[in-house]
C-alpha cells in the first residue's frame, strides 16, 4: 500500500486596488503556520474601483510575489469584490440533491439576477434547515459578473498559477475572524463584533453576530486619501508620498496639520458606518467589539481615537497572532502587516482546509 503524497495548500491571494497580497499557510490540529508571505505593490491604474484594468500589469505583479514569498504551490484561492457581488437568501425544498437543486436555482435564478445569466457566475451554499419550516432549507445564491472573475483568473495565470477557489471578500472576512476570537471577551459567543478594513481606495464593513456573517457594507474612502494630502502638501509624488506615509521623514508640521486631520476623519467615517448598520433595521442596536483592519489600521493610537468616537473596546487585526511560522519568515514584519492581511488570511485558511 502506498501512502499518498500529502496536496500543498492553497496560497491565499489578495489582489487590492493597489497591491497583491500572498500567503501560504499550513495547519497542524488547529494551529496554522506561516510557509510564505509577501506583499508586492501594483502599477498605478492596473486596477480601477476594485477590478482588474491591466491583466499583463496585476499578473506581472503576482508573478513578483511569488519569486519574493519562495512559495513552492501552483494553485491558490482568490476573492471578488463584494460591490461586484449580488447575494440572496433563498428558501429550497430540503429533499433536493445538488444537483436537483443546481438545476432548480439555475431555472429560477433570472428572477434575482440583473444581468443575463449567460454573463454571470453563480454558485449557492445551502445554510440550513429554515427556521419556520423544516422541509424547506435557506440557501444563499451568489451571482457575479463573469467578467470580474474572468479577468482576475487571467491575471493570476499569467503568473503560472491556477485558482482552485473563488471566494467573496466578506466571506473571507468571517473565515478570518476565527483566527481573532480567541482573544475577545466569551472568544466572540454571543457577542456582535464589527469589522471594519479600511482599504487604500474602499472600506468594507463586517458585521459578525455570534461567529456568523450578518450585514456588510463597502464605500469609498481609504488611505489613498491621506497619501494624496501629502502629495499635494509637499510636492511629492504618489510613490514618494505613499514611502514617506510609512517610513516617516516628513516635516514637523505633518503630524499635527496632516495626519491628526486624517485620523480624525477616519474614525468619523467608522462612526457613520457603524450607523449605517444600526438604520439598516435589523434586532441588533449595537456591537460589542469593534476590529480595524487593512493598512490604515496601523496608523499610531488610530484604535484609541476611533474607541473614543464610538464608545466601543476597539482593537487592531492581528490575524497572525497565534500562528507559528518557518525559519525563513521575518517576524518583524508579520506585526507591521497583520491589519492589512485579512482577507489573505480568510483565503490562506481555506487553502489550508481545502487539503
Amino acid at each position: 500500500m502506498f501512502l499518498t503524497p500529502k496536496k500543498p495548500p492553497l496560497i491565499g491571494l489578495d489582489i487590492s486596488s493597489t497591491s497583491i497580497k500572498m500567503l501560504e499557510l499550513s495547519k497542524t490540529g488547529s494551529s496554522y503556520r506561516i510557509e510564505g508571505i509577501a506583499v508586492e505593490p501594483l502599477p498605478a491604474n492596473s486596477m480601477v474601483d476594485k477590478n482588474v484594468a491591466e491583466i499583463e500589469a496585476v499578473g506581472e505583479s503576482v508573478k513578483r510575489a511569488l519569486h519574493k514569498s519562495k512559495i513552492k504551490s501552483k494553485f491558490c484561492a482568490i476573492a471578488v469584490a463584494g460591490s461586484s457581488v449580488i447575494t440572496k437568501k433563498i428558501t429550497m425544498p430540503s429533499n433536493l440533491d445538488d444537483e436537483e437543486m443546481e438545476g432548480q436555482i439555475q431555472l429560477e435564478a433570472d428572477q434575482y439576477i440583473p444581468y443575463p445569466l449567460e454573463e454571470v457566475n453563480l454558485d449557492f451554499q445551502i445554510l440550513g434547515e429554515s427556521e419556520n419550516n423544516p422541509e424547506t432549507v435557506d440557501v444563499l445564491l451568489a451571482a457575479c459578473r463573469s467578467e470580474n472573475v474572468d479577468d482576475r483568473i487571467a491575471a493570476v495565470e499569467l503568473a503560472g498559477l491556477t485558482p482552485k477557489i473563488v471566494d467573496i471578500e466578506a466571506y473571507t472576512i468571517e473565515t478570518v475572524f476565527q483566527t481573532m476570537a480567541p482573544h475577545l471577551p466569551d472568544e466572540g459567543h454571543d457577542q456582535t463584533v464589527a469589522i471594519v478594513d479600511i482599504g487604500a481606495t474602499m472600506t468594507s464593513l463586517s458585521v459578525i453576530h455570534n461567529h456568523q456573517l450578518i450585514y456588510t457594507r463597502e464605500q469609498n474612502f481609504g488611505g489613498k486619501q491621506l497619501t494624496e494630502e501629502i502629495m499635494r502638501r509637499y510636492g511629492l509624488s504618489y510613490e514618494e508620498a505613499g514611502l514617506a506615509k510609512r517610513q516617516g521623514g516628513l516635516p514637523d508640521n505633518y503630524e499635527p496639520e496632516v495626519l491628526e486631520p486624517f485620523k480624525e476623519t477616519t474614525a468619523q467615517q467608522v462612526s457613520r458606518f457603524l450607523q449605517f448598520f444600526y438604520s439598516a433595521g435589523g434586532s441588533i442596536s449595537s456591537i460589542d467589539h469593534l476590529i480595524l483592519g487593512g493598512g490604515t489600521a496601523a496608523l499610531p493610537d488610530l484604535a484609541e481615537l476611533t474607541e473614543s468616537h464610538i464608545g466601543v473596546p476597539t482593537t487592531i487585526a492581528n490575524p497572525f497572532q497565534d500562528m507559528s511560522t518557518t525559519s525563513k519568515i521575518n517576524k518583524a514584519n508579520l506585526q507591521a502587516d497583520g491589519p492589512s492581511f485579512l482577507i489573505a488570511a480568510g483565503l490562506a485558511i481555506r487553502g489550508a482546509e481545502h487539503l
